[in-house]
């Protein structure tokens, strides 16, 4: 039974879609069996990984929607063992036309109930906010990793998402894990990185990855040419920090 992981953070820029494509990609690159669904309007992840998001007719709108299954909306990228379930612009106007809809936060989670069956791993890259979206793919996952960069602002915002993660776990879904919290954009020149980690450190120690995620000149390409770090560069810094992200996670989930 493969597991659900829901990628989030309510802040926009903190490398939530770079984590889930090059975690994704990591994770396929590994040999497991990996299912990225696009839950974000912008369909970054979608772009990210080379499709041509303007050509995309069948997207996580009709799975969230109930029109089309799952199985319908899958589609096979250039990476080794990843498949995705792309997102388009349309997808924004899910959380209205969901809001009187019974059990609305079991949408996602009933039209991927088989899925796990059939993948090692599925990623849910969520949308930048705390809405009907990021709820739906919380209420659908076994966990969830959160992005946290490491500047001035970093821990702001993350006490509301923990807060929305309990009462998740209180009514939606009980078996809601932290499988982390994700040190990203890290600048080991700068003082004010080294801070933010020993802060967060502080305060969440058994919850902070150990793999840390640099900046990396590469790992900011990458995206523009439509593929994954692991694609693009397997070398550079970024493909290292992320494949060590996806071993430390294989470690803790023992496989």
């Amino acid at each position: 039974m493969g597991k659900i992981i829901a990628i989030a953070n309510q802040k926009g820029g903190v490398g939530k879609t770079t984590t889930a494509v090059n975690l994704a990609a990591s994770l396929g690159v590994l040999e497991k069996k990996v299912l990225l669904i696009d839950a974000d309007p912008q369909a970054n992840a979608t772009s990210g990984l080379g499709i041509n998001v303007d050509e995309i007719e069948k997207s996580t709108y009709q799975l969230l929607e109930h029109t089309l299954k799952a199985e319908e909306l899958i589609i096979q990228t250039d990476s080794p063992n990843l498949d995705l379930i792309p997102a388009h612009i349309d997808l924004v106007a899910i959380e209205i036309e969901l809001v009187d809809q019974d059990n609305r936060e079991q949408m996602l989670k009933a039209a991927i109930k088989d899925l796990p069956n059939k993948y090692d791993y599925i990623l849910i890259d969520c949308a930048p906010s705390l809405g009907l979206l990021t709820l739906n793919a919380l209420t659908a996952a076994n966990a969830v990793i959160i992005p946290i960069q490491c500047e001035y602002f970093a821990l702001e915002g993350l006490g509301k998402l923990l807060n929305t993660i309990k009462s998740v776990q209180k009514i939606h879904n009980p078996e809601l894990d932290i499988e982390g919290l994700l040190l990203t954009m890290y600048d080991s020149r700068l003082r004010l990185s080294n801070q933010v980690i020993d802060e967060v450190k502080k305060h969440f120690s058994n919850m902070v990855f150990e793999t840390i995620i640099q900046r990396n000149v590469r790992l900011s390409e990458a995206p523009s040419y439509g593929e994954s770090i692991i694609k693009y560069d397997a070398t550079s810094r970024g493909a290292n920090n992320y494949l060590s992200l996806a071993e430390e996670i294989l470690k803790q989930n023992k496989n």
